[in-house]
């Protein structure tokens, strides 16, 4: 998988962690650097360590699904991208932002934006793409996005936040058909 598609995963599953580091910042008066970095660090190591959850029981998994793997990597990223947009367009607020600093708050929210990087690390292990680039560059991608995120919301509010989880959305389910397409074309 070339690096330019590990950027895009990266940073379409990182948009998810980032709307909810603009909310979260948003929340945050006055806002210390330590405080951003705990949430940045938090979501980004979340977000590293899934996929590679996902990666291992794909292995476990792959001679039984080898036949359609691609089909199934291409359907775990689309139902990933359209979950994200239609939890983005549903309006349903997001539980518990108000207390993002709070540590059980900043952990269950770091395990679910970083629950769909589960599904892609499953969808890695079943194209058989390495774990350790991709696992890099999702983490730092997501560190980075989130600590950003953190001061936009700090200075802007919850603005760009559902825009963002859409775009995350698209990027995901693009990337899904991508893959589809690049197996159908080697296969014909």
């Amino acid at each position: 998988m070339d690096i330019l598609t590990i950027l895009g995963i990266a940073t379409g599953l990182s948009l998810d962690a980032f709307a909810v580091s603009v909310t979260g910042g948003s929340t945050i008066r006055p806002l210390k650097f330590l405080q951003a970095l705990k949430i940045a660090l938090a979501f980004g190591l979340f977000q590293a360590l899934m996929p590679v959850v996902g990666w291992a029981a794909g292995l476990t998994l792959e001679q039984y699904i080898k036949d359609f793997d691609h089909w199934l990597a291409f359907l775990l990223l689309a139902f990933v991208g359209a979950r994200m947009i239609y939890n983005a367009l549903s309006g349903k607020p997001h539980d518990d932002r108000h207390d993002i600093l709070r540590i059980t708050t900043l952990l269950m929210l770091a395990v679910a934006t970083s629950i769909d990087a589960l599904a892609v690390g499953l969808s890695f292990a079943l194209i058989n793409v390495g774990i350790l680039k991709p696992v890099l560059m999702i983490g730092i991608v997501t560190c980075l996005l989130s600590l950003l995120g953190v001061y936009i919301g700090n200075r802007l509010g919850s603005f760009f936040e559902k825009k963002l989880e859409i775009a995350g959305g698209i990027i995901l389910i693009l990337i899904g058909i991508r893959i589809l397409w690049e197996h159908l074309v080697v296969m014909c």
